[in-house]
């Protein structure tokens, strides 16, 4: 099939109608299951662009963002608003640059230069980032889910992973305080209760006391979050719950080659047949929960992942000079009317 003839639909006409869109696009690919080969006879088929921001609001009073199309789930992003999302390797753009060859719908040179300028964007944020969204997709899980059931030791993990992702970010809207001066980890439970559980070790001195509360009240809200899930009974449709699963590992699997390779893999050509396995319920119960094989599953990349972040030769941060040469060299373009 080829995929690009789907721009030629009616439902499509906004690309070329719209004042952002049309000569300023120079990419548009697929997302979702189409783009990681794990789609089936009722996926959508969703599209995801860059566009690239017009000479007035580079250097005039206009200013965009992002178009969004519902009929057709499509997002197209301006091109400053991408390279934000990229810096922060942000899972749901960061993958546009990997696509499989034929799941690019349309490439001008520019697109192509953005496709090929990838490894500018690829820092250890991704562990933070991926992080973040394989922790979300657990939530929902979660949430879905009626979990008494749930091992108290792996649930005391995932509650210490959401905190220790949470704290990575307490650094830039805090005031910076030393590594090791708020310390988390699993030990020995003290809880008659519990196998496990999370302390911390806090040496502060000298620290604004608002921000200290604030750190503490985050932390407290994950916690708090985590013991009202098993108490919900918000039953969704097996479908949705296996999807759910099945991003989860994907996302894991993506951050993997970043870090140890270097590569934006969106195509999970390897790992088709588990991804579609765990998509079509091959971990569930008949209850709807998931067997602990999948957990195991899940355990298992998380200490690859684990492994990958503390051995990855990604940089702690982007090249922010390169990085600004490279968008300079963009928009020059657009401001000299040369696009």
């Amino acid at each position: 099939m080829n995929y690009a003839d789907i721009l030629k639909s009616e439902i499509y006409r906004f690309i070329q109608s719209d004042e952002h869109l049309g000569r300023h696009v120079i990419l548009l690919g697929l997302a979702g299951s189409y783009s990681y080969g794990t789609n089936n006879p009722q996926s959508d088929i969703d599209v995801r662009g860059v566009t690239l921001n017009r000479k007035s609001d580079l250097i005039g009073l206009t200013s965009f963002e992002q178009y969004v199309d519902t009929q057709t789930d499509t997002v197209i992003y301006s091109f400053m608003k991408m390279i934000t999302l990229l810096l922060s390797c942000n899972p749901n753009t960061i993958e546009l640059l990997g696509l499989n060859p034929e799941h690019y719908l349309y490439l001008h040179p520019l697109g192509r230069e953005l496709v090929d300028n990838a490894h500018l964007f690829l820092s250890q944020r991704a562990i933070h980032s991926f992080g973040g969204y394989a922790d979300a997709q657990l939530r929902r899980l979660q949430n879905a889910l009626a979990r008494d059931s749930y091992p108290q030791r792996e649930k005391e993990q995932h509650i210490f992973n959401s905190v220790k992702n949470a704290m990575y970010d307490f650094r830039k809207r805090y005031e910076p305080f030393e590594n090791g001066a708020i310390r988390i980890y699993t030990d020995k439970a003290v809880n008659p209760d519990f196998d496990t559980e999370i302390f911390v070790d806090t040496t502060l001195t000298h620290y604004p006391l608002r921000d200290y509360k604030n750190i503490w009240n985050e932390m407290n809200n994950i916690v708090k979050d985590y013991d009202k899930l098993g108490k919900r009974n918000r039953k969704k449709d097996d479908n949705h719950l296996n999807k759910h699963a099945m991003h989860l590992i994907r996302l894991f699997m993506m951050a993997i080659d970043i870090l140890e390779k270097g590569e934006i893999r969106t195509y999970r050509g390897e790992e088709q047949q588990l991804l579609l396995q765990i998509r079509g319920g091959g971990f569930q119960r008949g209850d709807g929960t998931f067997r602990d094989e999948f957990y195991e599953l899940l355990s298992d990349y998380e200490k690859k992942l684990d492994y990958a972040a503390n051995n990855t030769a990604l940089p702690a941060e982007p090249d922010m000079k390169q990085v600004q040469e490279y968008v300079m060299s963009v928009n020059e373009k657009v401001v000299r009317d040369e696009i």
